[in-house]
């Protein structure tokens, strides 16, 4: 059983994940850069899950910034999702946490179990590794990411 998501002003989980290249990537040494929004998805290649992402992709000015950049997270295996970036051409990491499976999708509480996929959970963290705001989804209700510009625009400065 997952835990519960973690609220806005909690420490977030850290994790390091491969991406869809294979290269390591761990969210502290990525919020040292800049605020990091964390978007779990339950499956590459899906409708909801890939109209989402093309979000994120088209309007990259929201989600590449100085203030905040954003990744990207599944249970998917690593192959899946660089097939997946070849055909979407998504400039952000896709992060495979297919093993163990679901392990950070556990700790942010968004792991189905019975399905072993994670459900739509979006955290914004900022660079003190708090979770700075938050929204969780299930795995058949579309996300809304108008929330996120007002909480990066709230993060300090610098």
């Amino acid at each position: 059983m997952s835990a519960a998501p973690p609220a806005v002003g909690d420490a977030a989980p850290d994790f390091t994940l491969v991406d869809q290249l294979g290269t390591r990537r761990t969210l502290s040494e990525l919020v040292a850069d800049r605020a990091v929004l964390v978007v779990f998805y339950p499956f590459a290649f899906s409708g909801i899950c890939t109209g989402e992402l093309r979000e994120l992709r088209d309007e990259r000015e929201r989600f590449d910034n100085p203030a905040v950049q954003a990744v990207a997270i599944s249970c998917d295996p690593m192959f899946a999702l660089r097939a997946w970036d070849d055909a979407e051409a998504f400039f952000f990491p896709l992060l495979s946490d297919f093993w163990p499976h679901g392990e950070v999708a556990r700790g942010y509480g968004v792991l189905e179990p019975s399905g072993g996929f994670a459900r739509r959970g979006t955290f914004l963290v900022d660079r003190d590794m708090t979770i700075a705001w938050s929204l969780v989804n299930g795995p058949g209700e579309r996300r809304d990411f108008s929330g996120v510009d007002a909480a990066v625009a709230a993060l300090p400065v610098g």
